[in-house]
């Protein structure tokens, strides 16, 4: 015999697996939950235990609740912005001029200077 296990296939703790040996089981309850694409889910709660009002859709992602007539909307999602469009809604454009043509006199003093400006 080279270097095995005298029981193959099997593990630490493997055994039987059945409702003798694990106890019975909690008492639960199965709650249904309604997202807007249409999709049911029914997660399994303690029977003692508070159902949350929403649920996330694992199939779609999108919030859901128990209303199957009534389920939430999608949430809104706003568009990824740039450095540039925050500032442009900060500035007009004669705003953004006067602060271009200020930065432009002062590098062009500085070089005048003789200033080595990267």
């Amino acid at each position: 015999m080279a270097g095995g296990s005298a029981i193959r296939g099997s593990r630490v703790g493997a055994g039987p697996m059945g409702e003798a040996e694990r106890g019975d089981a909690a008492p639960r309850m199965y709650v249904s939950y309604f997202c807007s694409n249409g999709h049911e889910t029914r997660p399994a709660f303690a029977a003692e235990a508070q159902v949350p009002e929403t649920w996330d859709c694992p199939r779609c992602g999108m919030p859901a609740n128990m209303d199957s007539e009534n389920p939430p909307p999608p949430p809104k999602t706003t568009p990824y912005k740039t450095h540039l469009a925050y500032v442009k809604e900060r500035r007009t454009d004669a705003e953004a001029k006067v602060i271009l043509e200020e930065a432009l006199a002062i590098l062009r003093e500085r070089r005048k200077n003789g200033e080595v400006i990267y």
